[in-house]
């Protein structure tokens, strides 16, 4: 795997801590998909990172060192996690990254294009065909800093409520990219094992 060496100053957060209801309540994080668990994926998408926090209430093993943490309380929604895994970051960075777990086709090519799209933006976010944002994409630390709401105001706060004050740059998927694992048909239509 190549490495951006001009990626100083960014920072990766990984969401891992949905209910998945759809799914039984299973710990995605730690379902394997081509023989690799989503979590190690996610954290593959931010091999230019120099650091990553992944917010989740379990731990799954990786191979790359990250820092696990969560949310006060659990399952906060991913405002909630968002700024709890900023906050554990031990660099300021320039740049903070973040990724859902169940997005498995998201890899260090589209943090590359997010940062690029965020550069004279307060950042940028993958949309689909349809004009939707995903749970992918890269903030101005300073920009996300300024809009930050009180404790209490993070948990189940709407991430499009967060970001609303942001100038944000849109940028479309490639590919599969915008794909996320919801239900078990998800994961079996991406060639994972189709039930818990």
């Amino acid at each position: 795997m190549d490495f951006d060496l001009t990626a100083g100053g960014f920072a990766g957060v990984v969401l891992a801590g949905g209910t998945a209801a759809r799914m039984g309540g299973i710990d995605k994080a730690g379902i394997e998909l081509d023989g690799r668990t989503l979590l190690e994926l996610a954290v593959d998408a931010f091999v230019d990172a120099d650091e990553v926090v992944v917010v989740a209430p379990d731990s799954v093993p990786t191979q790359r060192p990250v820092t696990f943490v969560c949310e006060d309380p659990p399952r906060g929604g991913p405002v909630a996690g968002l700024l709890t895994g900023v906050d554990a970051l031990l660099r300021r960075p320039r740049l903070v990254g973040v990724l859902a777990v169940d997005m498995p086709r998201v890899t260090p090519a589209t943090m590359r294009r997010l940062r690029d799209a965020a550069e004279g933006h307060d950042g940028a976010f993958l949309v689909d065909g349809d004009g939707r944002r995903q749970l992918a994409g890269v903030l101005d630390a300073a920009a996300l800093a300024g809009v930050r709401p009180d404790l209490e105001g993070q948990h189940g706060m709407a991430l499009h409520r967060l970001l609303a004050p942001l100038r944000l740059a849109q940028v479309p998927t490639d590919g599969d990219e915008a794909v996320d694992i919801d239900s078990w048909t998800d994961l079996r239509d991406l060639g994972g094992p189709a039930g818990g």
